[in-house]
């Protein structure tokens, strides 16, 4: 059952895309506590600067996953669907909008954190931090959309061989 949405897909292609959230949430369990530790009052910049490496190295295990999911969605799972529903508007087009914003801020994020980042104060690592927290609260707000309106729409409309074909496709690991 989903922890988001309480919804548990009956098609495997969505069972395999919510499965893959259900794991990536939890990666991102493991990454926003360490943004949530910025948020406190003291500690010192070499505290900082190590504990956003940490941050760092957390997002970057987490992207390979990320991308593998977003590249399952874009080649095979939005395509599919947009030929039901059409590509112009709608929420193809806004969830596909938030993929480029999660990937803006994570980009954000690692280049400000880059080893030749000059981040030389507190409040520079607060403000890298930040953009992860952007990319977790995009991400997590992402992930109810598409278990709300997008996967429940595919699995009323794809017809039952378009929904065979495209379980084929996406029945590939992430890690």
């Amino acid at each position: 059952m989903s922890e988001i949405t309480g919804l548990q897909f009956s098609t495997p292609a969505m069972r395999i895309l919510e499965n893959e959230h259900r794991y990536l949430s939890y990666l991102m369990g493991e990454w926003h506590a360490a943004v949530l530790w910025f948020e406190q009052d003291n500690f010192s910049l070499e505290e900082g600067r190590a504990r956003l490496q940490e941050l760092r190295r957390a997002i970057m295990d987490f992207i390979i996953p990320l991308n593998k999911h977003t590249a399952k969605e874009e080649e095979h799972f939005f395509p599919l669907l947009g030929q039901y529903i059409g590509f112009e508007q709608g929420p193809l087009v806004g969830i596909q909008e938030e993929h480029r914003e999660i990937d803006g801020y994570i980009g954000h994020f690692l280049h400000h954190t880059a080893e030749e980042a000059q981040l030389n104060s507190v409040e520079d690592l607060r403000a890298a931090a930040k953009d992860a927290g952007e990319a977790f609260e995009v991400l997590t707000v992402h992930f109810v959309k598409e278990e709300t309106v997008v996967f429940p729409m595919a699995e009323t409309l794809l017809s039952p061989r378009d929904r065979e074909r495209l379980s084929g496709k996406l029945n590939t690991l992430i890690t």
